[in-house]
């Protein structure tokens, strides 16, 4: 069985074979490791679940991420009711796709009063690549991108580290489907979405990891869920599988 060090160079092997192959529109761009997908959801309560949730746009590289982050609504300025979902190409932000079903995510709640102090900082430490050199993040919006009809621009962090689609969780970045935030009346949620929440290894390994990178306190324990009790939960909490 190959080590974890040995996953990692064979997957340095396969960038740089895909470097290789990269079509023309995205050459000289960082690519990354996958495609991913942003899905937009407002809660219509006249309109069937799946009917509210919306495909975005699609990215590839470091410069197309943060081309569309400056040019999108902040989290934070979001109405109650909706969501933003940012997963892996292929993949739709619901228990019921098959490549979500058998896994879980890894939740955190915030209270109402942090949506203006925390929410965004988390839910971009969530998601985001590390800013490239040069002005690739101040190209002018793509038509229809921000779901609000508004799309200002807005600051970046030049701080913040790869996470989500800098795959970040070493051996078990396969292992992450997406992520999601729920803006919602009560207190935000932020989650990241694995494939398999039996795999026990994986999702503490990629828990402690997330943990560290939003720079919790190890006082703070944050839960995992499987979507299988949240879809059968009784009451308004879920069965929690794993804690760090």
């Amino acid at each position: 069985m190959a080590t974890g060090e040995q996953r990692q160079q064979e997957r340095r092997r396969q960038r740089a074979r895909q470097q290789e192959l990269l079509p023309a529109e995205i050459q000289g761009k960082h690519p990354l490791q996958n495609r991913w997908a942003l899905w937009f959801f407002k809660n219509d309560k006249s309109k069937m679940w799946q009917a509210n949730l919306r495909l975005v746009t699609k990215f590839s590289t470091v410069e197309d991420f943060w081309a569309l982050y400056t040019h999108i609504q902040l989290a934070s300025k979001l109405a109650a009711g909706c969501d933003y979902s940012l997963f892996k190409d292929g993949i739709e932000p619901m228990w019921e796709d098959s490549q979500n079903k058998r896994g879980g995510r890894w939740l955190i709640t915030l209270a109402k009063q942090q949506r203006h102090t925390e929410l965004d900082r988390f839910w971009l430490d969530t998601v985001s690549a590390t800013p490239p050199e040069g002005p690739a993040w101040a190209l002018p919006p793509a038509p229809g991108l921000s779901p609000s009809g508004d799309c200002p621009r807005l600051p970046f962090s030049s701080q913040q580290l790869l996470c989500l689609i800098g795959e970040m969780f070493d051996e078990y970045s396969d292992e992450v489907c997406g992520a999601v935030i729920n803006i919602r009346t009560k207190g935000d949620k932020i989650a990241i979405w694995t494939r398999e929440a039996e795999n026990q290894e994986g999702v503490t390994h990629i828990g402690r990891v997330y943990k560290e990178h939003l720079g919790l306190s190890q006082k703070v324990a944050i839960g995992y869920q499987a979507h299988a009790d949240t879809a059968t939960k009784s009451g308004s909490l879920a069965k929690t599988k794993f804690v760090v």
